[in-house]
């Protein structure tokens, strides 16, 4: 694994809502490079991470994501168009509204 440092150096920019589920998946290791935590005036309508991995590393975030309680809405495999360029593939994990982890008793 990196640094400890390196995982949660840019961490206090992430919006609160969203931040103890990227901490979760930095932890685990998931290379994610974009979140949001969603709602109105944000990018993404819900609770969003988005990450690189090769094509077995979004069942790995998932796992990763539910074993700790997040409740994930979606997993998503997409691809951007910069400047008349197919990008990607990346990840994208959507969270329900309430992102933080929820344990059933």
């Amino acid at each position: 694994m990196s640094d400890p440092r390196e995982i949660f150096d840019d961490l206090e920019r992430a919006d609160p809502g969203i931040r103890e589920a990227v901490r979760i998946l930095r932890e685990a290791g998931v290379e994610t490079f974009e979140s949001c935590q969603g709602g109105e005036g944000h990018a993404f309508h819900a609770p969003t991470v988005r990450f690189h991995g090769h094509r077995d590393e979004g069942i790995r975030a998932l796992a990763v994501a539910m074993g700790a309680g997040l409740r994930v809405s979606a997993l998503r495999r997409y691809w951007d168009v910069i400047d008349g360029e197919v990008t990607g593939p990346h990840w994208e994990l959507v969270l329900a509204p309430s992102a933080g982890p929820s344990r059933a008793a």
